[in-house]
């Protein structure tokens, strides 16, 4: 929480870096339908996965408006298909705000 009461917003960036092809495939195959649940979760503020020049890299941002929200987030993923499908896909991120 901040000085002023207000809740501290949590913020992800980084990167989802695919090894092969078969990686691209998953991540193009279960991207769209990821992207539509998360920005319709109570407290996704924005949330954003984009390609690089590399292929086999995606640029991540997410931004929640509480911890409350991000942890929510979280644990949806887990158990989504998009967790199961992606769950060997190597993730670079830092989060701050926590």
């Amino acid at each position: 929480m901040r000085e002023d009461g207000s809740m501290t917003e949590i913020r992800l960036h980084g990167l989802l870096v695919c090894r092969d092809d078969n990686d691209i495939a998953v991540v193009v195959d279960h991207l769209e339908r990821h992207i539509a649940l998360t920005r319709a979760e109570n407290g996704c503020v924005s949330f954003c996965v984009t390609p690089t020049d590399d292929p086999l890299v995606w640029q991540v941002e997410e931004l929640f408006r509480d911890a409350g929200a991000f942890k929510a987030h979280q644990d949806r993923v887990a158990s989504s298909e998009w967790g199961r499908a992606t769950a060997g896909i190597e993730r670079r991120y830092t989060i701050e705000g926590l």
